[in-house]
C-alpha cells in the first residue's frame, strides 16, 4: 500500500474514532490495478488529398486515387481497411471569397502483422497516398483478456482496503454500492510525415515498428457500510 493511500486510511479512521463509529456508517473508498497488454494490433491512416476549383473533379480525382489504393491493400492478406473521415471544404482568399476547393477522404487499415503494414505504406506512398498517423494497440481479445485480469486484481485491492478499514473501526462491513472502469490500452498515434512530390518511398523499404506494450488500468470505486 502506498504512503498517500495509508495516510487516507489513517484519517478516516482518525475522523470516525473521534465522533464515534455508528452502525450504518457509509465510508467512500476507491482502488485500482494496472497490467501490461501487448500491442499486437497496428491502426494506420491514409489518406488522399487534392486542391481545386471544381468540387466535381475533385471527387473524381480523389476517389480514383482511393479506389486504386483499395485494390493494392484487398491483394495484402491480413490487412483490412475501412472508410475514414471524408470531407471537402473550400478555401477563403482575400474578402472572404472562396478561391479554391480542398477534398480530403480516408481509409483505417488493421492488422496483425506490423511488418506487412510498413511494406503497404511504402507502396501506398508511392501512389500519391499520404500517412496520417500509426497507432500500436492490443487487440481487442488481448485487451479483453487482461482486463480481465487487472478487473480482479482492483476488486481484490478493494476488498483489501475495505477490510483494513473496517478492521481499524472495529466493525464488520458490507460492500454498499460499487463502480468499476477501465482505461488505457493504446499508445499515441504517431504523425507519419508525406514525402515531398518525386520523393517517394521505395516498396520493397519497410520503416520498423516496434510493438511494444500498453497499460490497461481498472479503477474501483464504491461506498461499504459498517456492520454492529
Amino acid at each position: 500500500m502506498s504512503k498517500r493511500h495509508k495516510k487516507t486510511l489513517a484519517l478516516i479512521a482518525s475522523a470516525l474514532l473521534s465522533g464515534g463509529v455508528l452502525a450504518g456508517t457509509s465510508i467512500d473508498l476507491s482502488a485500482e490495478a494496472s497490467r501490461p497488454a501487448a500491442n499486437d494490433m497496428v491502426r494506420a491512416t491514409v489518406y488522399a488529398e487534392a486542391n481545386g476549383n471544381n468540387p466535381a473533379e475533385l471527387a473524381r480525382k480523389v476517389n480514383q486515387d482511393i479506389s486504386e489504393a483499395l485494390k493494392v491493400i484487398k491483394a495484402k492478406p491480413g490487412i483490412t481497411a475501412k472508410s475514414g473521415h471524408q470531407n471537402t471544404y473550400p478555401i477563403y482568399g482575400q474578402n472572404q471569397k472562396i478561391e479554391n476547393w480542398r477534398m480530403h477522404s480516408e481509409l483505417v487499415l488493421e492488422s496483425r502483422d506490423p511488418t506487412a503494414v510498413s511494406e503497404l505504406l511504402g507502396r501506398l506512398q508511392q501512389m500519391r497516398l499520404a500517412v496520417g498517423n500509426l497507432t500500436q494497440l492490443p487487440s481487442p481479445e488481448t485487451r479483453q483478456l487482461v482486463e480481465d485480469e487487472a478487473t480482479r486484481d482492483a476488486i481484490k485491492a478493494f476488498q483489501k482496503r475495505a477490510a483494513v478499514i473496517a478492521a481499524t473501526l472495529g466493525k464488520p462491513y458490507k460492500i454498499k454500492q460499487m463502480s468499476i472502469q477501465q482505461n488505457g490500452g493504446a499508445q499515441p498515434p504517431m504523425p507519419m510525415m508525406r514525402a515531398a512530390r518525386g520523393v517517394m518511398m521505395a516498396a520493397d523499404v519497410a520503416a520498423p515498428i516496434e510493438a511494444g506494450e500498453s497499460l490497461i488500468t481498472t479503477s474501483v470505486s464504491g461506498q461499504i457500510e459498517l456492520g454492529d
